[in-house]
């Protein structure tokens, strides 16, 4: 107790067990579903101009050590949307650039706030704070994964298409933290996915793979991208140089020059496929400008997508379900 006035000064006893969304297999297929239902409520609610208010005096901390735009955006807008507030913070305007263990700055941060959402390089830096945290942590990217994205991804086809188990996903480009994440969204929510990546970029299965076995026999790989592009319900792609390998670009350009998602891959394509993207794009690159600017292109409603789920996401870490 504390002394002064009587009140319990840790953390109640018996209080549920924090959550953290590192990765997308730290959610079961039914808290998914779940997910992308309340977004969709909640998104209603945004469209309709009603106020959803369920995490007043609750504040999100969010942590950037990789530069954002849709990241910091949607989280912010969403966070404020929800009644509660935002800090912002950077390794430029924080310890967290000057050396201090991340182990402490996870018990000093997580003791001021109610959530912290990180976006950062490695995987492990994630996982250490989270370890240390007493609020949720919440991956807004990192190398390996990029879960919050995926789960826009997969909320945007269920708006235009329906359930997305049992369809056929391609990942054309780059086996990085895109492609590792849609790896485990189909072993989790049970969709076929077909990956083509060029020789040398293929996805790391030692990292994509959970240590049960996750992930692993959920994807088929093909040299040939229109081959893999053949009667498919959605293509996606990202960037070919991803943050912190920019001394590789013009190597990557040349390996990936046949893996350009374009008018021939989505013509092999199902009449109904929907194209994706995380953004931002290079057009002549990785898309062709008919494609992202198509009519199967839903990159737009894609990156509004991200502050819908996210705020689910949110919600559902703090309070739980809502029913």
């Amino acid at each position: 107790m504390n002394p002064l006035n009587g009140i319990p000064s840790t953390v109640p006893k018996g209080a549920p067990p924090v959550r953290h969304f590192l990765q997308f297999t730290d959610f079961t297929n039914e808290e998914i579903h779940y997910l992308l239902d309340r977004a969709a409520f909640i998104k209603h609610k945004f469209k309709t101009f009603v106020r959803h208010h369920s995490l007043v005096d609750r504040t999100l901390a969010m942590i950037f050590e990789k530069a954002s735009t849709r990241t910091r955006v949607s989280f912010e807008a969403g966070m404020y949307q929800l009644g509660g507030s935002v800090v912002h913070l950077t390794t430029g305007d924080s310890q967290l650039g000057r050396a201090e263990p991340i182990e402490d700055s996870a018990k000093v941060i997580s003791r001021m706030t109610d959530i912290v959402m990180i976006r950062t390089f490695e995987q492990t830096k994630l996982e250490s704070f989270a370890a240390h945290s007493r609020v949720p942590v919440i991956n807004g990217l990192t190398n390996e994964f990029h879960p919050c994205q995926i789960l826009a991804d997969i909320f945007t086809y269920i708006e235009h298409r329906g359930l997305i188990g049992g369809k056929t996903v391609v990942w054309v480009g780059d086996g990085n933290n895109m492609a590792n994440t849609w790896l485990q969204a189909a072993a989790v929510l049970g969709f076929h996915l077909r990956v083509s990546t060029p020789r040398g970029y293929e996805v790391d299965e030692k990292v994509a793979v959970t240590p049960h076995g996750m992930g692993a026999g959920s994807y088929k790989t093909y040299s040939d991208p229109v081959e893999a592009c053949k009667g498919a319900d959605l293509i996606t792609t990202d960037v070919w140089t991803s943050m912190g390998f920019e001394a590789e670009n013009e190597t990557r350009r040349k390996a990936f020059a046949a893996w350009c998602v374009n008018a021939e891959m989505m013509a092999a394509a199902k009449p109904d496929a929907l194209f994706m993207h995380c953004l931002p794009a290079h057009r002549g690159e990785e898309v062709a400008a008919d494609v992202i600017d198509g009519p199967q292109s839903v990159v737009w409603d894609e990156a509004e997508n991200r502050m819908h789920v996210q705020k689910a996401l949110m919600e559902y870490l703090l309070l739980g379900r809502q029913d």
